[in-house]
């Protein structure tokens, strides 16, 4: 095992002077000793230079490994750390394998505590399929509701997937997981003109409001994955759908995940062919006496709400994020909670 910069490519995105853990020595080393004792025990061998993807919010190394995958390419190995506040990822990952294994990746090793993961290739992306193919929105109905059906399985473990370390973030609780997501850019943003503290205050009575009524209209709580772009799922084979990367994960309202999805689908499509997709999402979902304008008024606030999730996101750094990288979380979890006015797009990044 080599653990210097020697025998890596290294990618810090826009994030130069991002701090992370891989800048230690020692961390660096126990993480790839990690990797090549879990990929021996298996059987594999490192074949070629590491691909290491630098953020604030994880560490990513692609590790090539001696042999081809299914379709006859070069085999790879995924292993990733998170910081601590989403170091639930690695047991989540693992308990989803075992509670809905047709629908995710299985990995070859986790470690619970430090919050690695070791990960096989899943083929395809989503995106890459899409962009090969002609523009046609009906592409994204399969995995919604593929992903919708995932998400009811796995209602039943909605307790155990937060005792695993995974936020809560139930739709009761949402106003309080406002309450803090403004503290975190008040703190990030101390002197800021950047954001109007005010204009995020005016937002809680309204999301007070729309939270006891989704949590009325009787959908449970499932997980919520965040951040479902295009980017997020495998599309190896027809049919056949993965999700993946799981860092921006909650228990709360399943019908927040539409968010992103929506954005996508928008931005690739236009908005016109929502209406078609929302149905497709919602149709594992019917039944239990729920009538259909219910489930759409669910969805339509829960798709509001759904910013929520996505500001806490911004907030989990590697211990010693720079302030620089803190108020640029703080100003994207702002934006985010500003998409709780009814006068504001949902689709934005």
């Amino acid at each position: 095992m080599q653990d210097d910069d020697t025998s890596v490519v290294i990618d810090r995105g826009q994030h130069e002077n991002s701090k992370t853990p891989w800048d230690e020595g020692s961390w660096r080393g126990e993480l790839l000793g990690w990797a090549d004792r879990e990929l021996a025990a298996r059987g594999l061998r490192t074949a070629g230079r590491r691909g290491v993807r630098l953020r604030p919010w994880s560490v990513l190394v692609r590790i090539p490994v001696e042999g081809v995958d299914a379709v006859g390419r070069p085999a790879t190995v995924w292993l990733k750390a998170s910081p601590p506040a989403g170091a639930f990822e690695a047991p989540l990952t693992a308990a989803l394998a075992r509670w809905v294994p047709e629908y995710v990746l299985h990995p070859l090793a986790v470690d619970a505590d430090r919050g690695w993961s070791l990960l096989p290739d899943g083929g395809d992306l989503f995106r890459q399929v899409l962009d090969r193919g002609p523009a046609d929105p009906r592409d994204w109905e399969e995995p919604l509701r593929q992903y919708a059906t995932m998400q009811r399985a796995l209602v039943p473990h909605a307790t155990a997937m937060e005792q695993l370390g995974v936020p809560s973030a139930r739709t009761t609780a949402l106003p309080q997981v406002f309450d803090r997501t403004v503290e975190f850019i008040r703190s990030a943003l101390p002197a800021s003109t950047d954001v109007d503290p005010a204009r995020l205050h005016a937002l809680r009575p309204r999301l007070v409001n729309w939270s006891a009524e989704l949590a009325e209209l009787g959908v449970p709580d499932s997980l919520d994955h965040s951040d479902l772009h295009d980017g997020q799922l495998f599309h190896p084979e027809p049919g056949r759908f993965t999700f993946f990367d799981w860092g921006d994960a909650a228990v709360s309202h399943p019908f927040c995940s539409f968010l992103v999805p929506a954005g996508d689908i928008a931005e690739r499509y236009g908005p016109e062919s929502l209406p078609r997709l929302r149905d497709a999402y919602l149709e594992p979902w019917t039944g239990n006496g729920r009538t259909s304008k219910e489930l759409h008024r669910a969805l339509s606030l829960a798709e509001r709400l759904g910013a929520i999730g996505r500001a806490v996101s911004w907030g989990r750094h590697f211990p010693g994020a720079s302030d620089e990288t803190r108020a640029a979380g703080a100003r994207a979890s702002a934006r985010w909670l500003l998409k709780l006015s009814p006068d504001e797009p949902l689709t934005t990044g």
